[in-house]
């Protein structure tokens, strides 16, 4: 197997590390839709002026400057109000420079791919490994005239990056270019601005332990009321006293995690708030959020215990498989589909609705782990690689593979169960070769996908993919004898060379290290004797 790449070891996924709850804030009157805008608009321009003063800062940021922004916010607001935007600005910042950097390495990768393909002869076949040169000469002459568009991007992006400049839009790139195409997203330009500028406001609030149930900026009572402190220029709108304002006609009730959000609010323990308008429905909804302890994740011998199911992440489905702790796969293959078109929320209900049908499967069938590839497409959607393949490279973008993850991970906590991450070389290509044709049968149909959630599972056992070697040839003792993997690597009969015993192959002698044949005389003929003769034991072994 001269080629194969290195396959990283499997580990166990660490538990979530953070709970985000949500409720609608119903019956809302016109004067708390007045004061939630107000707040909003107000903090916002706030948060606005903040980003663009550390994204002018740069790499010069320090700790005193960061203070200072925080003393001029304060003026204008309150110090808990300043502390959660300038947290937010640097959280926002630092995200920045992740994609900014992101961008570079998927430049530098198209760039390598290019300059790979203009080397070589106009119209050479590639491998496996590498693709080959461009089919034309026109085709040529357009790809280098694309990598010299890529080197200039290139170029401009890292010296951004040594600047520490990084281009971020509060609201939202995607929202902002859509001003330009209101026919086509079916808005008009008061629609558009109003999302805008909702999408532009700040009301959150981090949470802050030994404080009055948990948050003195957004502070929601045990019972669900929900009162806001009101930044300076804004007192004069409080109804309560300290500068308060309460929404008297609404409550909340989170009917997830209702029991643990309260336990935290009860003990004075940190939770943080966030209110969000949905303008298309024209909704108000409320965010709790708070830290969980760290989840110790068991070892991974401990999680192979049970046996694990393999999963084999797809466009349109999972194919999971269970396998017993000897990796040999049991029952039936089983599918759960999805539909990744439509709006992210949409897609997102999807994900959530496959996954809750795979963990309630999980549980039913006893297993003590999920098995999953470790995927991550960063570098393998870019136009260079894979040419033409304008389908594959949309297939690819359109697995949430970041999002998936952490969903998983999360949902299979709260169900007892662990996570295996495994490395996913092969896996489609291996399962296919070693377990589809075998586990097909006249009332089971086995897809490339449900061979590759076995060979997932096996990695994530331990056990190697493949079912069995080639038996041996019909030239040696074994005669094409079938031989399992389960066996341990130092039992007989496990595949692979029998080691051979010197001696004689009867059962009536021991055998003899010195000897191999039961004779009495030479194995030649000019020395044989005429008083001896040859000795034939009746009982040879045959097998």
């Amino acid at each position: 197997m001269g080629g194969v790449r290195e396959l990283a070891a499997s580990f166990v996924a660490p538990g979530p590390s953070g709970v985000a709850v949500r409720d609608r804030l119903k019956h809302l009157t016109a004067q708390d839709v007045h004061v939630l805008r107000a707040v909003g608009a107000h903090q916002g321009a706030l948060a606005s002026r903040d980003l663009k003063a550390r994204c002018a800062d740069g790499p010069d940021h320090s700790t005193e400057s960061w203070a200072g922004r925080k003393r001029e916010l304060t003026k204008v607001s309150s110090s808990r109000i300043a502390g959660a935007i300038t947290k937010a600005t640097h959280d926002q910042w630092a995200l920045a420079r992740r994609c900014q950097a992101a961008h570079i390495r998927s430049l530098e990768a198209g760039i390598k791919v290019l300059k790979h393909r203009l080397s070589l002869p106009v119209g050479e076949k590639g491998t496996k490994r590498a693709p080959g040169g461009y089919r034309s000469r026109g085709e040529w002459f357009h790809k280098s005239r694309r990598l010299k568009a890529l080197e200039h991007r290139h170029a401009a992006a890292v010296r951004d990056w040594q600047a520490g400049w990084v281009r971020v839009v509060r609201g939202g790139k995607r929202l902002l270019t859509t001003r330009h195409h209101l026919a086509e997203a079916g808005l008009t330009e008061g629609e558009w601005r109003e999302r805008w500028e909702a999408e532009r406001w700040f009301l959150a609030a981090d949470g802050e332990s030994g404080k009055r149930y948990g948050n003195e900026t957004i502070r929601v009572t045990p019972d669900g009321q929900v009162s806001i402190k009101l930044p300076a220029p804004l007192t004069h709108l409080a109804n309560t006293k300290h500068g308060r304002y309460t929404l008297t006609s609404t409550t909340v009730a989170f009917a997830h995690r209702g029991v643990e959000w309260a336990d935290r609010v009860e003990g004075n323990r940190a939770v943080a708030y966030r209110i969000h308008c949905d303008t298309a429905k024209d909704r108000w909804y409320l965010t709790a959020s708070w830290q969980r302890p760290a989840v110790q994740t068991i070892p991974l011998q401990a999680a192979r215990a049970g046996g694990v199911i393999g999963v084999d992440t797809n466009a349109d489905h999972f194919a999971a498989y269970r396998l017993d702790p000897h990796g040999n796969p049991a029952g039936e293959p089983h599918r759960f589909a999805y539909d990744l078109t439509g709006t992210a929320h949409h897609r997102d209900a999807q994900l959530r609705h496959a996954l809750t049908r795979l963990l309630h499967w999980a549980k039913q069938t006893g297993v003590t782990a999920i098995a999953i590839e470790d995927l991550d497409f960063g570098a393998e959607k870019t136009r260079e690689k894979h040419g033409r393949r304008k389908r594959f490279r949309q297939l690819i973008s359109g697995i949430p593979t970041g999002k998936l993850k952490a969903r998983l991970v999360s949902m299979a906590a709260e169900q007892g169960l662990a996570v295996i991450a495994v490395d996913p070389a092969y896996t489609s290509m291996w399962g296919g070769q070693h377990w589809q044709k075998p586990l097909t049968t006249p009332h089971r149909k086995m897809s490339r996908h449900d061979a590759a959630g076995i060979a997932i599972g096996r990695r994530a056992l331990g056990h190697p993919i493949r079912r069995r070697t080639a038996p041996p040839p019909h030239d040696r003792s074994d005669r094409v004898g079938h031989r399992t993997v389960q066996a341990a690597p130092g039992a007989r009969g496990r595949e692979g060379t029998r080691p051979r015993i010197p001696g004689p192959r009867i059962r009536s002698e021991p055998p003899d290290a010195a000897r191999t044949r039961a004779t009495r005389t030479p194995k030649t003929v000019r020395d044989v004797r005429s008083d001896q003769a040859w000795v034939q034991d009746s009982l040879l072994l045959t097998e």
